[in-house]
């Protein structure tokens, strides 16, 4: 597996950089009221004093641009739940509708899926259709696809415009330009990752930990950078995986453990870092699974850890002609663990 970081990775710490990835979407709803009702903004807008229960309430009464600011971030089904609601609401969200149907043929052209051919021209246009029409995932994967072209003016610009309406992968794409030279400010950047980060953007948490484990933007703090280590990696993060086996190896941020170490080693291995597939090799040489230390090995040499191969092969001669051929098999046969990255 190919691991590119996104900003580059630091040469003096075995705590990497992050990529960008997709946008975040927010939870499902299945009943278009309930969610209505226990959304955190809408009630408070479309409630009067008098008024005390659910039925009471005008939800045809909100404008249509703050009907369309709300909904600014919601998935195809969010969406969909609010439009439900009543005609007004219909109506007024059509602009957002469009823009999700928008935003999939945007991915369709940008990754060449569903039969489409790639196109990044037409994936971006798409994409600023959907921007234009108020969707802040739209404005994320525009952004993305205007810095991955070299015009990083144009992706800030639409990165900070989803950030304004509080999406978490806006925030968390800014912030990252934030900590870039050619947009310096990480003190901003820290306060964008940390709303992102509570609202449970996992790269956001991934980031906010590099920031506090390296005093950029704020002041040093490891035991801090240790638990938004814990919680990315909780989220599924794989290189916050391999960062918290890091932490506990060498007893930073939290206690030493070598349990702990070797969980999160392996669990960062499962699900595809191919430096954790190294180390966790290597662990399981020291402890004589000679077979197993083979299979993790030989996926770290994929990856590109030129040192696993030759370790390997050390390794192999001391195995049947039995036991390598069903440790290449595994190899082969082997498939990361899903991730959120």
């Amino acid at each position: 597996m190919k691991q590119k970081t996104w900003p580059s990775q630091s040469r003096t710490s075995p705590f990497s950089a992050l990529p960008l990835s997709k946008p975040h979407q927010i939870s499902k709803p299945h009943n278009p009221k309930s969610f209505i009702f226990n959304h955190p903004i809408i009630p408070h807008l479309i409630s009067s004093p008098s008024e005390h229960h659910h039925q009471h309430r005008d939800f045809s009464s909100l404008p249509y641009d703050l009907l369309n600011k709300v909904a600014s971030g919601f998935s195809q089904r969010d969406l969909n739940a609010a439009s439900l609601v009543c005609k007004s609401w219909n109506d007024g969200l059509r602009p957002m509708r469009e823009a999700m149907l928008l935003l999939r043929w945007g991915k369709r052209f940008k990754h060449g899926r569903a039969g489409v051919r790639a196109n990044l021209d037409k994936a971006l246009d798409s994409f600023l259709k959907g921007a234009a029409r108020g969707s802040s995932l739209a404005m994320v994967d525009a952004g993305l696809v205007y810095w991955e072209m070299g015009k990083r003016e144009e992706g800030v610009s639409l990165y900070r415009k989803a950030a304004e309406l509080g999406d978490p992968a806006g925030q968390c794409n800014l912030a990252l330009a934030y900590l870039q030279a050619d947009f310096a400010n990480p003190k901003e950047a820290v306060k964008l990752l940390l709303q992102s980060a509570s609202a449970g953007h996992v790269r956001a948490q991934y980031q906010l930990a590099l920031c506090l484990h390296h005093g950029r933007g704020i002041a040093r703090n490891i035991q801090e950078a240790a638990k938004w280590y814990l919680r990315a990696a909780e989220g599924g993060y794989v290189r916050a995986m391999y960062n918290v086996s890091l932490c506990y190896s060498v007893g930073e941020g939290f206690a030493k453990s070598h349990p702990q170490a070797k969980k999160w080693m392996r669990r960062a291995a499962d699900h595809g870092h191919g430096k954790a597939q190294f180390e966790h090799g290597l662990n399981l040489f020291s402890e004589g699974d000679l077979s197993k230390a083979v299979v993790y090995l030989e996926l770290a040499s994929r990856a590109g850890e030129t040192g696993a191969s030759h370790v390997k092969d050390v390794i192999i001669q001391q195995l049947s002609a039995a036991s390598r051929e069903r440790a290449m098999r595994l190899a082969e046969n082997w498939r990361a663990l899903p991730s959120s990255r």
